[in-house]
């Protein structure tokens, strides 16, 4: 088995010193893949409403980290494990209040919509002892998402992660397709809905 923007943003604590430079460039990086055309999510955005219009598709595919972060159980893995499905990758923290006010939802969203067509992926970015990170699970009843971490936030400064929590969608490719900062209300029928188009596309 394959391992599978809210008006008031919250600053990333540890990661100030990120290169910026470094984060535009990657950021603004384009992937050419010849044998996987873009696909065109203007309508899906269009259909976007209330806070979920702070997610932003992309005019073209952008390229995610290649760095390596710890999974649950110890292990290593990378994004490109978790290619042939879309992915909604949430980078968080345990110290993050929004962070904590969205995971339930995200947790619905994986319930829902969970399986080889989609993925709810959280990351837990910096500095998350595993005791806090399954403790922060645990008050907020949420047993159906990843306990990973970025702990040297490698993949957080690869992909320009400049504030908490942030949220991509990568498509099966591995490219990252949309973006959102700031916490969102995830289980709304907004949300529900530009999921479902994602994994079952209009003919």
């Amino acid at each position: 088995m394959r391992l599978s923007r809210s008006a008031l943003l919250y600053p990333a604590l540890g990661l100030g010193a990120i290169a910026v430079g470094l984060a535009i460039a990657f950021g603004g990086s384009e992937v050419a893949r010849a044998d996987a055309p873009a696909r065109d999510y203007s309508a899906l955005a269009a259909e976007l409403d209330g806070d979920m219009k702070k997610l932003t598709f992309h005019s073209a595919p952008k390229a995610v980290s290649t760095s390596t972060f710890t999974t649950q159980d110890g292990g290593t893995a990378t994004l490109a494990d978790f290619e042939g499905k879309y992915v909604l990758l949430n980078f968080w923290a345990t110290w993050c209040a929004p962070c904590r006010k969205e995971m339930p939802m995200l947790s619905e969203l994986q319930t829902e919509f969970g399986g080889d067509d989609f993925e709810v992926l959280t990351l837990a970015t910096g500095r998350n002892p595993v005791p806090a990170i399954e403790g922060f699970f645990d008050e907020i009843g949420v047993t159906n998402l990843p306990t990973h971490r970025d702990p040297g936030q490698k993949v957080a400064r690869d992909m320009g992660v400049l504030g908490l929590p942030i949220t991509v969608i990568i498509d099966p490719e591995g490219r990252e397709v949309a973006r959102m900062q700031g916490d969102a209300h995830w289980s709304s029928d907004s949300a529900k809905a530009m999921i479902a188009g994602l994994i079952q596309p209009a003919e």
